[in-house]
C-alpha cells in the first residue's frame, strides 16, 4: 500500500513537472549592434511568439510619430473611454470620462507599462483600438518587421497578436534613432502621471547593468518574461531582445549575459549606419520622414534622493527678486515675448529659451544679493556603509557575483554601487566583492536578506 502511494506521488510530480515544462513559453533571443544593425547572436529569432507588453514600444512609437507629424500634442487632453478604463492590470487606474493630457498617458505606458494608458493612447490616435492595431501593423511593415501583427495596443494575449525577437530588436533600434528626444522616457526610474507617481517596471535592470538606459519589459503567462534592453559603453551600443524568461531575475540575468556577449563581439570603432528614413502617410495628414536627426535628450542623472542646499534656496529667491524687478522695468510687448519663451521652455525642457528680438532691459547685477558664507556638512546621498560578499581569487567571477546579486529582488541595494577591491591575503591577490554607498539600515537589511538565502554577507561599518 505504501509503495502504491509513493508511486502515485511520483506520477503526480512527474505530471506537474511535465506540465510546467510543456507550458513554458518558448525561448528566443537576438543581440544587435545598434550602431549598424548587425546581428551578433540569434536563437529562434524569427519564431513568432507573444510579445506581451513589448507591444507598447510600437504603441509609443506611433504616438511619437503622430506628435512629430503635428496631428497631436503633448498637452492635448484625452477623454478616457469605458473600454480603456476596464483594461486589466498593470494599469494607472483611469476612470471612464476622466480627462488627462497625452503626455501623462505616454509616461504611464512607457514607465509603468499601464494597459489602460496604452489603450487610451491608441484610441486617441485612431478612434478605436482595432483601428489603431491596424495602424501599428502597417507601421511595422514599413520598418521591415515582416513577422509582426498587432491586435491591441497593450500586448495582452490575443489570437494572432505575435512578433519575433528580431522584429522587436529592430523596433528598439528605431525608437533610439528615430525619437532620441523621447528615448529618455525608458530610463526614468519613476515619473509623475498627474494621477500618481509610477515606477519603472525595468528599474532593477537599469540600476544593475552598467550602461543600460532602456527599453521595455513584458510579461504574460503565454509570453513568459520578455525584455528588450539597450546599453551603451563608450562608443558601443548593444540591443538585446529576449522572449520566454522564467522569472524576472532569470530574464534579467540572461539579458545581462546577452548584452555582455554583444559588447565582447562588437567592434569598438565602427561607422554608424542609421535606419533608412521611414515614409508613411495617413489620410488627412502629411508624410513625415524620420531620419534620426532630432537632437538627443540626455538621460537624466540617477539620484538617491533630492538634497536641496540652503545656498540653492537662497539663489532661487534672489532670482525671483530679479525677475520681479525686470517685470517692473519691461514693456508689455517684451514681457509677453518673455512669458511665451518661458512657456515653451516649461513644456519643452530641451529647447533653449531665446531672448526676444531687440530686448534691451539692463540687468542690475547689484540687485542680486551676495550669497552669505554658509557652513555646510557634507551630505551623503546614500550613506557610508557597505556590505561584503566575500574574498575571491578571480576578478571576473567576483564581478559576476556582484551583478547576479544586484539583479536579485533586493530593495535595500537600490542605489548602491558595485565595487571590486583588490587585496593581498598571505601574499595572494584576492578580490573583495562589495556593495558600497548604503545607509546602515539598508546595509543590515540587505545582509539579512542575503543570509536568509544562504549567501555570505558581512556588514562593513564606515
Amino acid at each position: 500500500m505504501f509503495n502504491k502511494i509513493l508511486h502515485g506521488l511520483a506520477l503526480v510530480c512527474s505530471l506537474v513537472l511535465w506540465a510546467s515544462i510543456a507550458g513554458a513559453a518558448p525561448y528566443a533571443a537576438l543581440v544587435m549592434d545598434a550602431r549598424t544593425g548587425e546581428v551578433l547572436h540569434s536563437r529562434n529569432a524569427d519564431t513568432r511568439l507573444h510579445p506581451a507588453s513589448l507591444t507598447k514600444m510600437m504603441t509609443l512609437y506611433v504616438g511619437f510619430y503622430e506628435i512629430e507629424a503635428g496631428r497631436m500634442s503633448l498637452d492635448q487632453m484625452i477623454t478616457i473611454s469605458r473600454n480603456a478604463s476596464r483594461e486589466p492590470p498593470s494599469k494607472l487606474g483611469l476612470k471612464a470620462g476622466q480627462r488627462i493630457a497625452l503626455r501623462y498617458l505616454i509616461r504611464a505606458a512607457a514607465v509603468k507599462s499601464a494597459n489602460d494608458a496604452a489603450t487610451a493612447l491608441g484610441e486617441a490616435v485612431s478612434g478605436s483600438e482595432a483601428e489603431f492595431a491596424r495602424y501599428m501593423t502597417t507601421m511595422a511593415r514599413a520598418m521591415g518587421m515582416s513577422k509582426t501583427t498587432f491586435k491591441n495596443a497593450h500586448g495582452l494575449t490575443a489570437k494572432g497578436h505575435l512578433s519575433t525577437a528580431r522584429d522587436m530588436a529592430t523596433l528598439g533600434r528605431r525608437l533610439f534613432y528615430d525619437f532620441p528626444d523621447y528615448y529618455n522616457l525608458f530610463s526614468r526610474v519613476k515619473t509623475d502621471t498627474s494621477v500618481k507617481t509610477v515606477y519603472n517596471t525595468n528599474r532593477r535592470f537599469l540600476a544593475a547593468y552598467r550602461g543600460a538606459d532602456g527599453i521595455k519589459t513584458g510579461y504574460t503567462n503565454a509570453a513568459g518574461f520578455n525584455l528588450v534592453a539597450s546599453a551603451q559603453r563608450g562608443e558601443e551600443r548593444i540591443i538585446a531582445a529576449m522572449f520566454g524568461g522564467t522569472s524576472t531575475a532569470q530574464r534579467n540575468g540572461q539579458v545581462a549575459k546577452l548584452l555582455d556577449m554583444g559588447f565582447n563581439r562588437a567592434p569598438t570603432h565602427v561607422a554608424t549606419i542609421r535606419p533608412p528614413a521611414l515614409n508613411l502617410s495617413r489620410p488627412g495628414g502629411p508624410v513625415i520622414r524620420l531620419t534620426g536627426l532630432v537632437p538627443r535628450t540626455d538621460r537624466p542623472v540617477r539620484r538617491g534622493g533630492a538634497v536641496v542646499s540652503p545656498s540653492a534656496v537662497l539663489m532661487a529667491r534672489n532670482i525671483d527678486n530679479l525677475v520681479t524687478t525686470l517685470v517692473g522695468e519691461t514693456s508689455d510687448s517684451d514681457l509677453a515675448a518673455i512669458i511665451a519663451s518661458l512657456s515653451v521652455a516649461r513644456d519643452n525642457p530641451s529647447v533653449p529659451v531665446r531672448r526676444p528680438a531687440n530686448f534691451r532691459v539692463p540687468v542690475k547685477v547689484a540687485s542680486i544679493a551676495p550669497l552669505p558664507t554658509i557652513s555646510l556638512t557634507p551630505v551623503q546621498e546614500f550613506g557610508d556603509w557597505s556590505i561584503e560578499l566575500g574574498n575571491y581569487s578571480n576578478r571576473t567571477n567576483t564581478e559576476k557575483l556582484l551583478l547576479k546579486t544586484a539583479l536579485m529582488d533586493l530593495d535595500a541595494l537600490q542605489g548602491a554601487d558595485r565595487k571590486v577591491e583588490v587585496t593581498l591575503v598571505q601574499g595572494v591577490t584576492m578580490y573583495r566583492a562589495r556593495f558600497v554607498g548604503l545607509s546602515e539600515t539598508d546595509a543590515r537589511k540587505a545582509c539579512s536578506r542575503l543570509t536568509s538565502r544562504n549567501s555570505a554577507c558581512e556588514v562593513i561599518n564606515p
